[in-house]
């Protein structure tokens, strides 16, 4: 596997590393929850701004806010991510909405990485790839189905297709309705993972997922989420969880 560098972490060696979402609604919950996840010594914090609505509509108020934000985690990567309502998200954003948004992350530069949907304008998507590459702001591509898991071959499909586009990291999350989706996720991740240079991030949601969510190191997946708190996701494990699942799991290489 390939390996990423954000920041002073680098994705895609030895364990999944492990990214707590920051899910406060205000300035003072996100900074507060903040140094709660310092803390606990998670590998990345995912900043999930489609949670921090006066920031959406003040863009002075959310570069503010990122600035205070980095001031408490110090050297601790940020990943930025505005998840769309159709892919989980909580706010509703127009499409021209979004993609202005993913720009402004990049160019002020608020994280060190930012999160783009696979499903949006693809020539808008190139762009901001490469905006993004200029900045040095790494880019996890992603899409979500909270309703089904994907064929295999639709799976490998859209990691490749991230992987084409030019995303640093593809990454894709299902909902598994019984063990047959869960093994079609993680057969399709080994696979993809064999063929591209990127680390990849998958995962299938809820309880019947949750073993995906520990065994990235087997199937190739370089990046998992827990949770401090609130989770972002059905079948979210704390963070103390995860990383204690995932030692069991690692491999002596």
């Amino acid at each position: 596997m390939a390996t990423v560098k954000i920041r002073n972490m680098v994705l895609g060696e030895g364990l999944p590393k492990i990214a707590v979402p920051n899910v406060g609604q205000t300035e003072e919950d996100i900074l507060s929850s903040a140094k709660e996840i310092l803390k606990a010594k998670s590998d990345l914090m995912e900043w999930r701004i489609d949670y921090y609505s006066q920031g959406i509509k003040n863009a002075a108020k959310l570069i503010s806010t990122a600035k205070k934000l980095r001031e408490v985690v110090v050297d601790l990567p940020i990943l930025v991510t505005f998840r769309t309502k159709n892919e989980g998200g909580v706010l509703e954003l127009s499409e021209n909405d979004y993609l202005n948004l993913v720009q402004l992350v990049i160019e002020k530069r608020l994280g060190d990485a930012v999160d783009i949907e696979l499903f949006h304008d693809e020539a808008k998507v190139e762009e901001l790839v490469h905006l993004a590459h200029n900045y040095n702001v790494v880019v996890i591509m992603s899409n979500h189905d909270f309703e089904k898991t994907p064929a295999k071959d639709v799976i490998e499909f859209r990691l490749k297709k991230m992987a084409a586009i030019g995303a640093d990291i593809p990454k894709l999350a299902c909902m598994p309705h019984n063990n047959q989706d869960v093994l079609t996720l993680l057969s399709a991740t080994s696979e993809v993972n064999n063929e591209l240079a990127n680390p990849l991030i998958t995962m299938a949601m809820g309880d019947i997922g949750k073993v995906t969510r520990i065994a990235g190191q087997v199937f190739g997946s370089s990046l998992s989420f827990g949770a401090v708190g609130k989770t972002s996701a059905p079948g979210q494990l704390s963070i103390e969880d995860l990383r204690n699942a995932e030692k069991y799991l690692e491999l002596n290489q």
